[in-house]
């Protein structure tokens, strides 16, 4: 079995975790919430997406919380979804970000009212502009495994998403288990099968855990030679556009079994408890 000696999490309570709550967290909450997680030891923290509010009112806020992610000196992550985003994300001093396009048609239409064919060509202009800021650039690939919509999702329906962003040298690919049901054994083929067709890529597993299978998930992807995963402190979040799904892993389990592994994070466990107990207040 392979066990690396280290792995990276890559926190994102602040952005994927509060965007599925039903009541606005203030924005001062949210500040005290960034403000805690820097403490804990993360390399990188999601904490905001530039999406429109009426989409998703709880990134209202945006740019308030992106200048001040900036003023911490933290390297966080912004979802950027068009170029509009990622000009008002670039004015507000934002290092790293992100675009998503779903590997299933039909969440896709759903969640960002366009075809995957358009997605992908939308996302070329943005990743044009992101490189001439020298930004940092991440491709969410969501539904990888099975959708609400269709059901089981193919390899080659991810394949297609994957090829275009490696084409355009985005900096790394998260592959997500959006809805929460994947199973170990697809993991693993389909990491394994990712990594043997895209050797240069750079891949991030993201689940939930809809159906209790996520740590198991993050060993099988750890199995096929994932080093880097998203997680969310106390299971914050769920998707608004995915039906029944449930919150991200959550982040203090997750260090934990590595922990209980042998195997360094850089994350400080006690720091983290406190986030933790901060991130259920927000509920």
């Amino acid at each position: 079995m392979h066990f690396p000696s280290q792995v990276e999490i890559i926190e994102v309570g602040p952005r994927d975790g509060l965007q599925n709550e039903a009541v606005f967290v203030a924005t001062e909450q949210k500040k005290q919430f960034i403000e805690k997680l820097a403490q804990v030891g993360f390399k990188r923290i999601e904490t905001v997406s530039f999406v429109h509010p009426k989409a998703v009112p709880q990134m209202a806020d945006a740019a308030e919380i992106a200048a001040f992610s900036a003023e911490l000196g933290l390297t966080f992550l912004a979802l950027t979804p068009n170029v509009k985003a990622l000009t008002r994300a670039t004015e507000k001093g934002v290092p790293q970000i992100a675009v998503f396009v779903g590997a299933s048609e039909t969440f896709n239409e759903k969640n960002i009212k366009r075809s995957i064919a358009k997605s992908l060509e939308e996302c070329v202009e943005i990743f044009q502009l992101a490189k001439t800021h020298r930004l940092f650039i991440r491709g969410y690939v969501s539904m990888c495994f099975s959708c609400p919509y269709e059901g089981d999702i193919s390899y080659e329906q991810v394949k297609r998403v994957v090829g275009h962003f490696v084409m355009h040298e985005v900096d790394e690919i998260s592959i997500g288990d959006t809805n929460g049901q994947a199973n170990p054994k697809i993991v693993y083929e389909r990491f394994s099968q990712l990594k043997k067709d895209f050797p240069e890529a750079t891949f991030v597993a993201h689940f939930h855990d809809t159906n209790g299978f996520a740590y198991a998930n993050i060993l099988a992807a750890l199995q096929a030679g994932v080093t880097k995963f998203d997680s969310s402190v106390a299971g914050l979040g769920g998707c608004p556009f995915s039906p029944g799904a449930t919150g991200n892993v959550a982040t203090e389990k997750v260090v934990q079994l590595f922990h209980e592994m042998g195997i360094a994070t850089g994350v400080n466990e006690e720091k983290l408890k406190e986030a933790v107990q901060f991130a259920k207040t927000l509920r």
